[in-house]
């Protein structure tokens, strides 16, 4: 990204690529809460992407503490912000979907139906979505409930041909992600944890959905 004599980057595409834009909405986990590098999983998945002939910027959205329902009033004025001027069919929304319903005591019909209208709704815009599902907790208790809500939101986007990405069976047991919560807040992973979030998500149908070749 070039600088404009005024000192302001400059975001005009450069002739002769595609450009494509997405936002990533979500909570901690699409912010990198814990993250001693800033990157969090949208970083690390951002990096390893192949261009290819491609202009790609990607708008990490995350608000720490944002519910399902929360999300609904905000991801439409977010996304309709950055893709503003750019190709529809070029404009992607990922969803980054965490355990803050669950802390906050939405039952598991209303978390379906809070991702089941966003998904309805991007369908009607024509917005492509891919959506990357709550990742496991230290504790068995706990990870009883997120599994039955990732469970829950792997239904709703199996239903709408939706590309969902399951943080939850694959980590529930990997000791590094286990290692890597115990060395932090217990709730938020840190550089290990988002890595391998970033890997499960990359291998996960990512660069199929944005029309990009995997090196």
């Amino acid at each position: 990204m070039g600088m404009t004599p005024s000192g302001q980057a400059d975001t005009m595409s450069r002739p002769g690529l595609r450009e494509i834009r997405v936002c990533v909405v979500g909570d901690d986990l699409v912010a990198g809460v814990g993250d001693a590098r800033s990157l969090g999983w949208v970083g690390r998945v951002g990096a390893r992407t192949t261009r290819s002939g491609t202009q790609l910027t990607i708008y990490p959205l995350g608000i720490p503490g944002e519910t399902t329902a929360e999300l609904v009033g905000r991801w439409a004025e977010e996304t309709r912000r950055r893709f503003s001027g750019a190709a529809p069919e070029d404009c992607r929304l990922v969803i980054g979907l965490g355990h803050e319903d669950l802390r906050r005591g939405l039952s598991l019909p209303r978390s379906r139906l809070n991702l089941a209208n966003v998904l309805d709704e991007c369908a009607t815009r024509g917005l492509a979505v891919f959506v990357v599902g709550p990742p496991p907790a230290p504790e068995e208790s706990g990870n009883a409930r997120i599994s039955e809500l990732s469970a829950a939101f792997a239904d709703v986007c199996l239903r709408r041909g939706v590309r969902y990405v399951d943080c939850f069976s694959p980590l529930v047991a990997h000791e590094d992600w286990l290692t890597d919560l115990a060395a932090g807040d217990g709730v938020h992973p840190g550089q290990a944890g988002y890595g391998l979030m970033a890997w499960l998500v990359l291998h996960g149908g990512w660069h199929a959905w944005l029309g990009l070749p995997e090196t």
